[in-house]
């Protein structure tokens, strides 16, 4: 008796098999939910562990995992470590999983007062919510920092921004680690203004290194992700069920945009660098200019602690205008050239005003303690022409 063929309807619904010849040159997008199994043993396998494979998009993903160990590879260059990677649908993901993956009620985060505005709002606002705690200290001053370890013992995470945003301010990554260690305490590195391309975390004794791959590493203002860097084995699982279980997954487009931006990061990580030095040099000469805020500029106060740390000096800088809020605003509504947007890293220069913005959510007096005043300006330094950088914001200053 012949077996009949399956109708036209079905022929439609059906997946066809991949027709795929050769290797393709470019990483595919893998756009599906979810997996097939050749039989239901494999599915058990893979499930229970015995087996390693993908069933669901939220577990993973093979565009996503590629750029994941990608990412993982350039931040433990040259260091031996065998990191790995997991990509988040944004950097403040990737902040809030590695913070509930490591934590529990009563821990507490040590970190800095002049952080990223976002970061400062996820931990008093939603992660203090589960019971941690985040106390502010100078992580410059080491003695200050160590009798806080040493004094309290419910500190599990020291968590930093070097430089910071928006500062500028660099701590000392290889002592800060070395004192974690002498505590027993996890540590973590906001990555996202130097990209391994300058700095490399793991290489100074950091456990974790987060980026926003928003910025640099996609370079091209088309993406929004994140990504958590380690290298403990011990954790990584423990990283994984929360990602899986928080829903904090990146998807494959957004993963497949980072691999293409970072295929030009270290060319431009180059001239992200020289414009910024160029634009600081020029700035700190400026009579309506109070104060250039640039690791690269001998004036800075931790000019020396970034060389020791970072293969250049980045292509963030800040500088603080002499004048009230309206003097700055007024300025800003001058620019031509250089874009006002709330975000850093990509290829065009970009303007942001942290006090009415970033951190806009932020205790003033925190703020205003921490160098982020109603004057404080905010310059991602794009890889144009210099000359047309520098002459738009000659004729806004002028």
């Amino acid at each position: 008796m012949s077996t009949r063929k399956i109708s036209m309807d079905s022929l439609c619904v059906k997946e066809y098999k991949d027709q795929r010849s050769t290797r393709p040159h470019q990483l595919p997008i893998y756009a599906t939910s979810s997996f097939e199994f050749d039989s239901m043993e494999e599915g058990i396998e893979i499930f229970t562990g015995k087996k390693s494979g993908h069933v669901y998009g939220r577990y993973g993903n093979p565009t996503i995992d590629t750029v994941s160990q990608k990412l993982a590879d350039l931040e433990a260059y040259g260091t031996g470590l065998n990191a790995y990677g997991f990509l988040t649908s944004s950097g403040m993901s990737a902040i809030s999983t590695i913070v509930l993956s490591l934590l529990k009620n009563g821990d507490t985060i040590l970190t800095q007062g002049d952080l990223y505005g976002g970061t400062t709002e996820v931990f008093v606002k939603v992660i203090a919510n589960s019971g941690i705690k985040t106390l502010f200290t100078d992580l410059t001053d080491l003695d200050a920092t160590e009798q806080i370890l040493l004094s309290n013992r419910t500190v599990k995470l020291l968590y930093l921004e070097t430089p910071a945003n928006p500062t500028m301010r660099c701590i000392d990554i290889l002592q800060i680690s070395r004192l974690a260690q002498k505590y027993g305490v996890y540590t973590c590195v906001d990555n996202t203004f130097c990209t391994p391309i300058i700095q490399q975390p793991l290489s100074h004794g950091i456990d974790f290194v987060i980026h926003s791959t928003t910025k640099y590493l996609n370079g091209h203002g088309n993406s929004i992700a994140g990504v958590i860097i380690g290298h403990d084995e011990k954790i990584k699982k423990q990283i994984w069920t929360t990602l899986k279980l928080l829903g904090t997954t990146c998807n494959p487009w957004d993963a497949w945009l980072i691999n293409n931006g970072l295929k030009t990061l270290s060319v431009r990580m180059q001239r992200h660098c020289e414009n910024a030095m160029s634009v600081a040099q020029y700035l700190e000469t400026h009579p309506a200019i109070l104060k250039v805020n640039y690791n690269g500029l001998p004036s800075h106060p931790h000019h020396d602690i970034a060389k020791r740390q970072m293969k250049a000096f980045g292509g963030m800088l800040s500088f603080e205008i002499n004048g009230q809020l309206s003097k700055v605003i007024q300025i800003l509504n001058k620019l031509k050239f250089c874009s006002m947007a709330p975000t850093l890293g990509d290829v065009d220069t970009l303007v942001l005003h942290p006090a009415t913005s970033s951190h806009l959510n932020v205790d003033k007096a925190r703020r205003e303690t921490n160098g982020i005043s109603d004057g404080l300006v905010r310059l991602s330094v794009g890889i144009e022409d210099v000359r047309d950088i520098i002459q738009d914001l000659e004729q806004a200053l002028r």
